[in-house]
């Protein structure tokens, strides 16, 4: 007991220091604690040498963290995808695990046909945990591209579920053997959902007021499922895992998550430092089989994730930010490999490729994900050398269009929505003098059954703007905010629309004060400050308060929501 006390400590204090000297020369905090578990696991400084403490310190992170990922994922947005993120996630997922057997087939990977399969089915997950952050840290959440990744995301944690409901039974994956598995599965389920749908919301509400008896009742929740599920000879992980996505359907999840969360990070950084105890010292040998295992992981992800998108018409952009964004390895993807090895069916050296490729892939797929607005316009090029034209953009035929429309609009998001929306409402004919930019294909294809004029094309490239017709504009908007504006911002886009067209007037965004006089400076003609709008109509919701009116006020509001039929809603 002392023992794992102590490694517990040297796992936390070795991944903070990393950490901060990663932070300090701006490398993921990932990398950091992968680092750590390496440095002081039994491959580097042997500080931490019992497997037994490593087991532990990963057994309860990892639970842990399949309760977090759970209670993330959000059913009705899975139950709901539309057809591009069914059809992109169907062929990702088991076109990504055909290959990957056929691949893993090679001398050096799979020596058998079931171990092929666990590092196919490894292969085709991709970390919702780095791919989540990065989308989040970046703005890209609500995109269209960052719906289809977490819509591909979910489902294959679906999938995951499946896989570890009969992993125990792949040796012998005879008929009776599997129904009987996905028995236990539906009465692990059913059991869960009865429990979490008809007694926690009444013990939750109850207990609401005491934060630790909320948390307390989480973690016992988490546990009491993952423990059930081993008592029906399942995987403790699954358990875990269904304990989170039940809880996440219902309306306290967001209380749950706020006082489980800070537990997240401790238990997370416990896991990955686990893992990074796992990596080997890297042979010739093994970095050579990772290189291998990387590159058929991107191309895999490029062929099953950019292909249907762009089949569907989708364009360039839509088509291959999720394939950027997809290109890692799962940490999922190490735990069903960690269970193939208890099994006895996945080998050492199969883990140490995966493990290491895992690390490679989590660095490389943060900057790519950073970097993707500029790897994406060297790739459309050679997309369009190649015959892999971009959904039809601002083509001569669109210029002289153009030319009758005074009013542009560029990107379109909610404000623009909303603005035509009025628009359609109070003036209807303005609605043939509009001129909208934007590379969403969704919106396009909603605006032009509207009747209203749009042209697809990234309103931050100059020739964009100039084939688009701005020239010729004599009123231009631009309401997305700084941080939705990709590879530009209001400040740069204002001097390159003051530079191709003088005499416009033009309108952009701005979300800091103090930003206000560098764009009228800049030549802004008006900027909007949302805030101000916001804080006006907060005044009122105050008075309202006051005088006990905020139900009428909220009833006017739904009413008014009612009428609206807004593209974006």
């Amino acid at each position: 007991m002392e023992r794992l006390i102590v490694d517990i400590a040297l796992c936390i204090i070795a991944a903070w220091v990393v950490a901060v000297a990663g932070h300090l020369v701006k490398q993921p905090l990932l990398m950091a604690y992968l680092l750590a578990g390496f440095l002081i696991g039994p491959h580097g400084f042997k500080w931490v040498t019992e497997a037994h403490s490593i087991e532990t310190i990963a057994s309860i992170g990892l639970m842990l963290l399949l309760f977090m990922i759970g209670l993330e994922m959000d059913l009705k947005k899975m139950f709901s995808a539309g057809k591009a993120i069914s059809v992109t996630a169907g062929v990702q997922i088991f076109g990504g695990i055909a290959l990957g057997w056929l691949f893993f087939r090679l001398p050096g990977f799979g020596g058998t046909w079931l171990e092929a399969f666990y590092l196919a089915v490894a292969a085709a997950m991709s970390s919702t945990i780095i791919i989540v952050k990065i989308l989040h840290d970046k703005h890209e959440l609500e995109t269209l591209a960052g719906r289809i990744t977490l819509g591909v995301l979910v489902l294959q944690d679906l999938v995951t579920i499946l896989f570890l409901a009969i992993q125990p039974n792949l040796k012998n994956p005879a008929a009776g053997i599997m129904f009987a598995a996905f028995g236990k599965v539906l009465l692990l389920v059913g059991l869960a959902y009865v429990v979490s749908r008809f007694v926690l919301p009444h013990v939750f509400h109850r207990v609401a007021r005491q934060p630790e008896l909320v948390l307390v009742g989480a973690l016992a929740w988490c546990f009491a499922v993952a423990g059930f599920a081993g008592q029906l000879q399942l995987s403790p992980e699954m358990g875990a895992l269904i304990a989170g996505v039940m809880v996440s359907t219902f309306p306290y999840t967001l209380d749950v998550v706020a006082k489980v969360t800070s537990l997240r990070d401790f238990f997370v950084t416990l896991f990955f430092v686990s893992l990074g105890m796992t990596i080997p010292m890297p042979t010739w040998s093994l970095l050579l089989y990772m290189l291998l295992f990387s590159l058929f992981l991107v191309g895999s992800r490029l062929l099953t994730v950019f292909l249907p998108l762009y089949k569907m018409k989708l364009g360039h952009r839509i088509s291959l930010l999720p394939a950027i964004n997809l290109c890692q390895l799962s940490e999922l993807s190490l735990v069903l490999l960690t269970l193939g090895r208890r099994s006895g069916d996945v080998s050492e050296n199969s883990i140490n490729i995966a493990a290491i490729a895992f690390a490679f892939l989590a660095v490389d797929s943060t900057y790519a994900i950073f970097g993707s607005e500029v790897l994406l316009r060297k790739t459309s090029i050679w997309l369009k050398q190649l015959g892999w034209p971009d959904l039809k953009d601002a083509s001569t035929a669109t210029k002289e269009a153009a030319k009758g429309k005074r009013i542009f609009i560029l990107g379109f998001c909610w404000t623009a929505s909303s603005l035509l929306e009025e628009i359609t409402r109070d003036k209807p004919t303005l609605l043939q003098e509009i001129q909208v930019v934007d590379f969403n294909p969704h919106v396009i294809e909603q605006l032009r059954r509207r009747g209203v004029s749009v042209v697809y094309g990234d309103i931050s490239q100059r020739d964009m703007l100039l084939h688009a017709g701005v020239v010729n504009a004599q009123l231009i908007l631009c309401t997305l905010p700084d941080m939705l504006l990709k590879g530009a911002s209001n400040f740069k886009l204002l001097r390159q629309l003051r530079e191709l067209n003088p005499a416009a007037q033009i309108v952009v965004h701005a979300e800091k004060l103090a930003t206000l006089p560098e764009l009228y400076a800049a030549g802004a003609d008006y900027v909007t400050a949302p805030r101000l709008l916001e804080a006006a109509d907060l005044v009122k919701v105050i008075e309202a308060a006051e005088k006990n009116l905020l139900a009428e006020k909220r009833q006017e509001q739904l009413e008014l929501l009612g009428e609206r039929r807004e593209v974006i809603a």
